[in-house]
């Protein structure tokens, strides 16, 4: 072997040695840079986890909050409607009251002028315009008198007190005569009819 036969052969040597220097720093940067990116993703997916966490635990903490304060507006709007229902149940009577008043004063009047009266036609007056004015004060508030007498018997307006033999077959299963007079408001049964059947 001669001189530059050695030469080429140490050169030949040294750039291989050079690459392999060469890929192992490049393997080793490779290996690094995975390795970087493999811990870069590993504190990325722990940062989203925790993230994910807090957006919950916040969502929770929101409709919780909705919740409290759902409840809280329902409870005080079924307190207040317990109490105006209270209030009106209380004050349901005071206008009809208020319209009866006027006829009270009436009889106090008439209670009154009959202790002096004398003349049994003044005091019947009187009695029948007090009547008048209670019966269209009350009928202008809806109250609406049954019309029994000689009526088809009807359990659902009619109260039997008795049945007795029917004076005429035309008036079997009918109302013989009213013990006292039914009464409608806004055409509901307010007081049943307290009646006698013919049977």
């Amino acid at each position: 072997m001669n001189n530059e036969d050695i030469k080429d052969e140490e050169v030949l040597k040294n750039e291989n040695a050079e690459n392999q220097d060469q890929e192992t720093v490049e393997q080793t940067t490779s290996e690094n840079e995975n390795n970087e990116s493999d811990i870069e993703n590993e504190t990325t997916n722990s940062d989203s986890e925790l993230s994910e966490l807090e957006k919950k635990e916040l969502e929770y903490k929101e409709l919780h909050d909705k919740y409290i304060r759902l409840f809280s507006e329902f409870d005080n709007f079924r307190k207040r409607t317990a109490k105006e229902k209270l209030e009106l149940t209380m004050s349901a009577g005071s206008d009809i009251i208020k319209q009866i008043l006027p006829i009270l004063d009436d009889f106090e009047r008439a209670i009154a002028n009959n202790e002096k009266s004398e003349d049994m036609n003044v005091v019947k007056e009187g009695f029948t315009l007090i009547h008048s004015k209670i019966k269209n004060t009350l009928t202008a508030k809806g109250l609406k008198e049954m019309n029994s007498q000689g009526e088809t018997f009807d359990v659902n307006i009619h109260e039997a007190l008795t049945q007795i033999p029917a004076p005429s077959e035309d008036l079997k299963g009918k109302v013989v005569d009213v013990i006292e007079k039914g009464y409608l408001l806004n055409d509901k049964v307010l007081r049943f009819a307290k009646v006698v059947v013919g049977q």
